[in-house]
């Protein structure tokens, strides 16, 4: 059985916070929004439907238990979910918290200005803001 390996790109962008079951909850480095990433540990898997059943039914209900950790840590105005992945094809879901002020509100977080990376101490506290939450 092949083993699992992140995709390099996923693991220079973001942050492990923890594993949840199927899934790495991974924190994106780049502060304009609260933005977390679900990694299912499965090897070789690009899309929802290569999952096997019951890994698909936990990858909905890890969405749907971090989608609502980040909504009662943060109070967005919406949560966006996203599995896209025309980049990295390794399958990974974006959560991400959005605000009626926040940077390129109502347009996509994807390809808009530059990262701005957290701090150690902004990411060590919002990590644990999530992490509590869950």
């Amino acid at each position: 059985m092949k083993a699992f390996k992140l995709d390099e790109r996923l693991m220079n962008d973001s942050a492990l916070l923890t594993n949840i079951g199927l899934c790495q909850l991974r924190l994106m480095n780049d502060s304009r929004w609260p933005w977390l990433i679900l990694v299912p540990q499965r090897p070789d898997i690009a899309e929802m439907f290569e999952l096997a059943p019951l890994d698909q039914a936990m990858l909905t209900f890890e969405t749907n238990l971090v989608a609502e950790a980040l909504k009662k840590a943060t109070q967005p105005a919406k949560i966006n979910i996203a599995a896209i992945g025309n980049i990295v094809r390794q399958l990974h879901v974006h959560i991400i918290a959005r605000y009626e002020n926040d940077t390129n509100w109502p347009g996509p977080v994807w390809g808009f200005g530059q990262r701005q990376p957290y701090g150690e101490q902004q990411k060590t506290a919002f990590a644990k803001l999530i992490l509590d939450s869950l």
